[in-house]
């Protein structure tokens, strides 16, 4: 009886061992099936996207204020001047951006946002207490350092600290604060022609958001990606634990284990990202912005004014209807992103710039005049902006900071994004001459044409990254390189 009582006794344990790994392995799936929520990581990301809010407003403060600071600091009339005024930030922000990367990969990304939020603090300063014109353009010089420094870095914040499934969102999230900075510049500039020095109150309010930034990222999470990178695993598990939860820790560290730990990182070179073995993604990215900045995006944003005060349009009306538009498409590519893909919207994003500049083209042709004219070039202009902000505005920093492969990522978005700033600055640069060589027609449609290349392009060479993980990303990327060599 004992030895049968024995015997039953240990078929009972051994069933019961069964059945609780059992449970622990469909636990363990369950777990990773499950979404890590979104609200871990929100807070986080929007403290971040206070860096892309500072760009927006920096860009837009001296739309309203240039003809007051202009009489005030005495260079009224003088259009170089009033150029530089508008451009020397671009500068600044080239030069930062090629430092971006090294610096975000020798301190990381927390101390990066404060160090981007410093000069804008500055220079904001400098330009509100500017008694000359070059105490003005060194004070945009230094807010401009900001705000090179700051894009490249928010892009990879949030690849880096965003769930898979809200990840294009997020994207999106610092397209809609760059739209509200802008919009926002615009709103604090109107009372500068009223009223006597408003100007400097217009870069003293920047101050505040850029303050915000430099607190408030001292209590947000550090990439994982990054301690993970250089050798602080421990660390990278605690910060995984704020971004997605307790549960979802073990999975994204053996995610993340999947990928090689990068620490040669440093070792890479700008010969290695330009020619090097890496030159096929840099290809990549580089074109990308390219194309996004050739599609005359800028021109529009820059000269939108002196298309509708040609129409009979006050600029104030203008701008509020671009910022409107901007906002508008932002919107629906956060809530289109994650649904449609990356890919898509920017292939239609591009077609519908393509065929809306052709709009504008028509309305420069000798075919159409008066009320014809008008609606074609405003209602193809707004229309151009919308169709830039469902796309082409923000999916070209988030698809890039996903394919980018980790050990290279922060230095790449750099050089990318110089790009984007070099051929930014020329084209706000050569736009006017170009329109009084060549005329209106011609060049709309040459922006055109830099569109449809920019559909054939992402049809051939963007990968599509939605819902995939930054290492799921990187692995079939790495097939696609295979299969193109042969």
């Amino acid at each position: 009886m004992r030895g049968r009582q024995r015997v039953a006794s240990k078929d009972h344990i051994l069933g019961q061992d069964k059945d609780e790994n059992l449970d622990e392995n469909l636990a363990s799936v369950r777990i990773q099936n499950a979404k890590p929520c979104w609200l871990h990581s929100f807070r986080h990301v929007l403290v971040a996207s206070l860096s892309a809010f500072l760009y927006g407003y920096h860009i837009g403060v001296v739309n309203e204020t240039l003809e007051s600071i202009s009489i005030d600091l005495g260079f009224s009339g003088n259009t170089i001047a009033e150029g530089l005024v508008v451009s020397v930030c671009l500068g600044g922000a080239f030069v930062g951006s090629l430092f971006s990367g090294w610096m975000a990969d020798g301190i990381g990304r927390k101390r990066s946002f404060q160090l981007c939020a410093l000069p804008m603090i500055i220079g904001a300063g400098m330009s509100a207490t500017a008694k000359t014109l070059w105490g003005m353009l060194l004070g945009r010089l230094f807010v401009g350092t900001g705000m090179g420094l700051g894009p490249p870095v928010v892009a990879l914040y949030v690849a880096e600290v965003s769930p898979p499934a809200v990840r294009g969102a997020y994207g999106a999230l610092t397209q809609i604060a760059t739209c509200l900075g802008l919009m926002g510049s615009f709103f604090i500039g109107i009372p500068s022609k009223d009223i006597v020095g408003w100007w400097r109150i217009c870069f003293w309010v920047s101050v505040i958001p850029a303050a915000m930034l430099a607190i408030f990222m001292e209590i947000s999470a550090e990439s994982p990606h990054w301690l993970f990178k250089i050798g602080r695993t421990t660390e990278a598990e605690a910060e995984f634990e704020k971004l997605l939860g307790g549960v979802h820790v073990k999975p994204a560290m053996v995610e993340l284990s999947k990928a090689d730990r990068g620490d040669a990182s440093d070792t890479v070179t700008v010969s290695d990202l330009i020619c090097g073995r890496y030159f096929r993604v840099m290809f990549i990215g580089c074109s990308l912005f390219a194309l996004q900045q050739l599609s005359g995006i800028n021109a529009v944003f820059y000269f939108s004014s002196t298309v509708f005060e040609s129409f009979g349009v006050p600029s104030d009306i203008a701008n509020t209807c671009v910022g409107v538009c901007n906002l508008v498409g932002s919107v629906i590519a956060m809530i289109l992103m994650d649904k449609l893909g990356r890919k898509l919207l920017l292939l239609g994003s591009f077609l519908g710039m393509a065929l809306t500049m052709g709009l504008q083209a028509i309305a420069a042709s000798p075919f159409a005049s008066g009320f014809g004219a008008m609606y074609l070039s405003v209602g193809g202009m707004l229309l151009f902006v919308m169709s830039f902000a469902l796309g082409a505005g923000p999916v070209p920093c988030l698809v890039m900071s996903e394919m980018l492969p980790g050990n290279i990522r922060a230095k790449a978005m750099a050089i990318c994004l110089a790009m984007h700033w070099a051929i930014n600055f020329f084209v706000g640069l050569f736009f006017l001459r170009l329109l009084e060589l060549i005329g209106a027609q011609l060049l709309y449609t040459i922006f055109g044409s830099c569109c449809l290349v920019a559909v054939v392009f992402v049809k051939k060479y963007i990968l599509e990254t939605k819902g995939k993980s930054l290492q799921e990303i990187e692995i079939a990327l790495l097939a696609q390189e295979a299969d193109s060599t042969y």
